[in-house]
């Protein structure tokens, strides 16, 4: 049958090629690319259980070392004998369960002993001394007050003071009141961290005098500017 004769016969469509069965090299390549794809796998499953295992080595040590001194504190101070503190075959057993999966469950139990070692030493020590403040932070917390309650008498002065009168009541002020408020300062600092064994309280001066004239300063200054804008 010719082109034309089998054109007629489909209707005038040409007839498509029929595709070539697969042969052995398709075979081959097919299984190449299932070898590699599990070769691939493979390969990173070993690298995360390399990672995992590296991991729980770093860890083992951590629990070895928080536990090392907890089983001493527990034998030294509370009395306990070192038999209760063996595991027994049920703490084995449980132990054995837990680490059973490979390096990632491991990591996961040893993860988990060191919480529960550091939950025990919350329980035993109990949270740490507060830290103590620092001697300017810890002063400045007493000369500040002080240093505010100038502020207030100076500006109240200056209300009330007759006209004619501010410089007169600026001198008085700027060199008395600061003066006691430092004197208090001093005298109160004294008071409340002066009863310790440590030796002398630090007072600070420098900054205390310096806390004490800010309130004079900033009185001068809003005189200044409001004569200025008068």
């Amino acid at each position: 049958m010719t082109d034309q004769q089998e054109q007629e016969t489909t209707g005038g469509i040409p007839a498509q090629p029929t595709p070539p069965a697969p042969g052995p090299w398709d075979d081959y390549l097919a299984a190449a690319q299932r070898l590699d794809a599990v070769r691939r796998a493979a390969s990173a499953a070993a690298g995360e259980q390399q990672a995992a295992l590296a991991a729980a080595n770093q860890e083992l040590l951590a629990v070895r070392a928080r536990l090392a001194p907890q089983q001493a504190r527990m034998m030294r101070d509370f009395g306990v004998p070192e038999s209760d503190l063996t595991p027994g075959p049920a703490e084995l057993e449980a132990a054995r369960q837990a680490v059973a999966g490979g390096p990632a469950a491991v990591l996961a139990a040893l993860q988990q002993a060191r919480r529960t070692a550091d939950a025990a030493d919350a329980t035993i020590i109990g949270p740490g001394p507060a830290r103590p403040l620092r001697p300017m932070v810890r002063n400045l917390l007493i000369y500040g007050p002080f240093a505010a309650a100038v502020l207030v008498v100076q500006i109240v002065l200056y209300l009330v003071a007759p006209q004619g009168s501010v410089p007169t009541y600026a001198l008085l002020c700027g060199l008395s009141l600061p003066v006691l408020a430092f004197g208090l300062g001093w005298v109160t600092i004294g008071f409340v961290y002066g009863g310790s064994d440590q030796g002398p309280v630090d007072r600070t001066p420098i900054l205390g005098a310096v806390a004490c004239l800010v309130p004079v300063l900033l009185t001068c200054m809003g005189v200044g500017l409001t004569a200025f804008f008068r």
